[in-house]
């Protein structure tokens, strides 16, 4: 749903009837794995090239992205379960719940990766730093948070006053 007001030089776009996952891929991500076992468990800013390919009609959002080095990229882990919420990330038998892991197996499999920028090109961004399966759907993308605000303090263990 969007607003019926727009403000100066904003565009609108007609939705599509629905969406995935109750959301709207907006693109594709190219990348050189073709299985989970190949994939890297995290993105690396010296790792191989891939590319932010952008659908029509999401493309026109791609304006001024060119400006900012490092980017959010958000994805949707298509291949990866979304019924298991304790897990064994190491197979020792060591139980973890979804929430406290970054692995992709979690009830809403949505990756995040912090990227850098190589170029911008077309309805394309080519990028380094990702660590997804070659044809991830890409949900969004955003500047990186951390360049314009700094990272949250580290919280400090809580202690219960003696009494």
């Amino acid at each position: 749903m969007h607003s019926t007001r727009l403000r100066t030089n904003e565009v609108a776009v007609t939705l599509p009837e629905e969406g995935d996952a109750s959301l709207f891929f907006v693109g594709k991500i190219r990348t050189p794995w073709k299985s989970r076992a190949d994939t890297p468990r995290q993105g690396s800013e010296s790792g191989p090239l891939c590319t932010l390919e952008i659908s029509e009609p999401w493309a026109v959002a791609l304006k001024g992205v060119e400006a900012y080095s490092q980017l959010e990229v958000l994805y949707w882990l298509h291949q990866s379960p979304r019924d298991i919420v304790l897990l064994s990330p190491a197979d020792d038998g060591e139980i973890h719940g979804a929430f406290s892991l970054r692995a992709p197996v979690r009830p809403n499999p949505i990756g995040t990766s912090i990227v850098k920028v190589e170029r911008v090109s077309g309805n394309s961004i080519v990028v380094r730093g990702l660590d997804c399966l070659d044809g991830t759907p890409l949900l969004d993308i955003k500047p990186d948070r951390s360049l314009s605000k700094p990272l949250a303090p580290v919280r400090k263990r809580f202690s219960i006053p003696a009494v």
